[in-house]
């Protein structure tokens, strides 16, 4: 492996980055240094994002990112760390979990001042690698390049991509598969799971460390606060109700809400078993593993609500004064989830239904959003078509959600409901028809698209239909010329679609 520090000092370094969390936190990470290599090459980069960043995009996309972004040059300024947390996995605590296949290299700073986390996911084992190989195939950073750029474009917060690389090695599961090195961008990998992990061992001061840091880096302005445990949390809580609410308005299934995977930054993390729905069912599970469907479509704000109460447990011991008292405060702040996260499913829903909200009744907005939901279950419609074929419908193209909805009763009444809605307001059609277009995706990663793109790279080393893929979903409102296929639900004789942990 080579160290760039021999041959780059940090201000020549085509990243630069700084530690301030390694630095700060000694005790909260350990040291590792990522896997060989034996051919690493350069599958994926995303150029605007390394721009963003403020990085030599030039330098990076080739040869060198290829090093670079596997581990094998350890560019002047990063500092490879493997980061602690525990967390509940299906409703279980975990003590000790950790970065059992990551390492954070560093931070940079953006062009606009934000500080970014850059990351390695898949670059061999580390102290937390529970007897793991730490090492991931290629299938799954194919995965999460894919999906974390389409959340973005949708406009939800999520990790980024940044590269996707090869190895030259073979990773082996059920059978050897070519390895891969995804790497990350965050605005932290702070997770509730990293409160838990201290919280757990009794060491509050530690805890306390840590809620100093997050807010720093999250909340600067809750630094000098008052009641600084609550507020924080109730930031977090926020997020998360902003968050889940995005989720439900795209038809994501997550699919391993575990505490560890709920960050404070409130943006999407790990991209393992996650899936987009085709045909509309709340109970609708993807993952291998959720055998009793605890993370199903429908269940996801409820186990928020369960996640952050769980990061209340940690903090609780902070707050100075009567137990009793703080365990109350704690407890207002998380069931504010609730009404948090209703206003923002149903703002998502009356963007998507090209509802104003100026004067509008929220509970009769909220039933029609709902009944909607409940003709599309019935009717077996496809989410992301059906809430598509509604935008036409307003712009005086009734063919596509009479399609979408053939054979159903409840599509007229319904309509009729809708059409009395809009008619309250006085907008052009065109104009409310485009709002709408902008806030439905035309295009999501379908889950027989994505594993047909998986396929090609990995057992033909053909990157081409990632790329197009990749192309058609990071301009997902946009009706583009070619890309039908990409809209189209799975066949209706295929498999029932299931998803693995990448581990």
């Amino acid at each position: 492996m080579t160290d760039a520090s021999a041959t780059d000092d940090a201000s020549a370094a085509p990243i630069a980055f700084e530690t301030t969390f390694a630095d700060a936190m000694e005790g909260f990470y350990t040291v590792a240094r990522p896997a060989a290599a034996r051919a690493p090459r350069l599958v994926a980069f995303n150029r605007a994002l390394a721009l963003e960043l403020g990085m030599d995009a030039a330098t990076l996309d080739g040869e060198r990112g290829a090093r670079v972004f596997t581990g094998q040059e350890v560019l002047a300024g990063a500092r490879p760390i493997a980061q602690a947390y525990a967390g509940h996995q299906f409703g279980h605590f975990t003590h000790q979990l950790g970065d059992g296949r990551a390492l954070l290299l560093g931070e940079v700073v953006a062009r606009d001042g934000r500080r970014f986390d850059v990351q390695l996911k898949g670059s061999g084992p580390t102290h937390f690698s529970r007897g793991g190989d730490g090492l991931s195939a290629l299938g799954p950073v194919l995965r999460e390049y894919l999906v974390s750029e389409a959340m973005h474009a949708m406009g939800i917060r999520t990790t980024r991509a940044l590269a996707a690389a090869t190895t030259g090695e073979e990773v082996y599961r059920e059978e050897p598969l070519p390895g891969g090195v995804f790497t990350r961008v965050a605005s932290s990998h702070l997770r509730i799971g990293s409160f838990q992990f201290f919280a757990a061992r009794g060491e509050f001061e530690r805890v306390r460390q840590l809620l100093d840091h997050a807010i720093e880096r999250h909340d600067p302005d809750l630094v000098d606060a008052q009641e600084r445990e609550m507020r924080f949390l109730a930031r977090v809580v926020d997020r998360q109700a902003e968050l889940v609410a995005s989720w439900m308005g795209v038809g994501f299934v997550h699919g391993v809400m575990n505490t560890d995977n709920t960050t404070i930054s409130g943006e999407t993390i790990d991209y393992g078993p996650c899936a987009f729905m085709d045909r509309y069912d709340p109970g609708t599970v993807f993952s291998s593993i959720d055998r009793n469907g605890r993370y199903a479509y429908g269940r996801q704000p409820r186990l928020a609500l369960w996640n952050l109460a769980r990061l209340a447990e940690a903090l609780i011991p902070l707050v100075e004064g009567d137990r009793d008292a703080a365990v109350e405060r704690a407890t207002k702040v998380v069931e504010a989830f609730a009404p948090r996260y209703e206003a923002a499913w149903l703002a998502v829903m009356r963007r998507k239904l090209g509802l104003s909200e100026n004067g509008a009744d929220a509970a009769a907005d909220w039933s029609l959003a709902e009944d909607w939901h409940t003709l599309m279950h019935a009717a077996e419609a496809d989410f992301t078509n059906a809430f598509r074929a509604l935008c036409s419908a307003v712009d005086g193209d009734a063919v596509p959600i009479e399609a979408e909805f053939a054979g159903s009763d409840g599509l007229g009444p319904w309509m009729q409901r809708y059409e009395a809605r809009l008619a309250s307001e006085s907008r052009d059609p065109a104009e409310r028809a485009a709002a709408m277009r902008a806030a439905n995706p035309a295009f999501v990663p379908r889950n027989h698209k994505v594993e047909e793109a998986l396929e090609a790279a990995v057992r033909r080393d053909d990157f081409e239909p990632f790329h197009r893929m990749l192309e058609v979903v990071t301009n997902p409102f946009v009706e583009q010329a070619g890309a039908r296929e990409y809209a189209e639900p799975a066949p209706s004789d295929a498999e029932p679609y299931v998803t693995f942990c990448g581990t």
